[in-house]
């Protein structure tokens, strides 16, 4: 059974698994933008990204990604967006990261944490490395085809966004940043979300200079696990749209030098 702790209007929600190593952490709601054991590795204008390092009573190791988002508009809390995600993947059998607590403060500030996906890396990560993206093409295409068959579409997804289990490659993947996740709206809009998620996809193979040819095979790959298969003017789409977020990349990327830090590893 989830905690659910409450103090006037502020609460944390733990899941079972991660209860006894947060109380006994002395963590609570407030406390998860106090506590000097999570600890900031990246500062955005809307939120702080952090690692929370403990140990359970076998003295096993456990982290902790936090999300921790300062106020931003009336009755808005960032952090439900990415738990709906969470539980909108839950849900539909689509692999995600695991929901290890969340909650909001009387303030307006948020957070998440996200429990750590020891044993995986992220995909782009793993290419840059060395690995070949062939290894991963099927996995990741049918993790793609699965999140848009059960009607949902993620807004955000990147090569980044796929944490593939690294031993053997591909033998799992999980996505991750699941706070843009949402249903699929009817036609004539959802090809539009459709055609924004594989141009993602494909705008980051092309940073990582994947050429197109495999680029094309991915998209058929997809497109052959789809319930309803890409069209050649999706296709068509698809490729305007990767050129579209290049420029839209290059203004974020000049205004915000920090936002593409990566995670750092355990």
């Amino acid at each position: 059974m989830t905690l659910h702790v409450y103090r006037r209007a502020q609460f944390i929600e733990v899941e079972p698994p991660y209860q006894d190593i947060l109380c006994a952490a002395g963590i609570g709601a407030s406390e998860v933008f106090t506590h000097p054991a999570i600890i900031p590795w990246r500062t955005l204008p809307d939120r702080d990204n952090c690692t929370l390092d403990l140990r359970r009573p076998s003295g096993a190791p456990v982290r902790l990604h936090v999300k921790r988002y300062r106020t931003s508009r009336p009755w808005h809390h960032p952090a439900r967006d990415e738990v709906r995600g969470l539980l909108l993947l839950r849900g539909a059998g689509v692999p995600a990261a695991e929901l290890a607590a969340w909650g909001e403060l009387a303030d307006g500030r948020s957070f998440i944490m996200i429990a750590d996906l020891a044993g995986y890396r992220a995909g782009d990560k793993l290419v840059s490395a060395g690995l070949p993206f062939e290894s991963i093409l099927i996995p990741t295409a049918r993790v793609a085809a699965a999140l848009h068959n059960a009607g949902l579409h993620h807004r955000d997804l990147y090569l980044c966004h796929f944490f593939v289990a690294a031993d053997p490659p591909g033998s799992d993947i999980r996505l991750i940043d699941a706070a843009r996740v949402r249903p699929l709206p009817p036609w004539p809009f959802r090809r539009r979300w459709i055609v924004k998620d594989l141009a993602q996809f494909c705008y980051s193979l092309t940073q990582l200079g994947i050429a197109d040819d495999a680029q094309r095979r991915w998209l058929e790959c997809y497109s052959r696990l789809r319930d309803t298969p890409l069209s050649a003017g999706a296709i068509k789409a698809i490729r305007r749209k990767v050129l579209s977020i290049a420029r839209h990349d290059r203004r974020l990327r000049s205004r915000q030098p920090l936002r593409n830090i990566s995670i750092p590893e355990a």
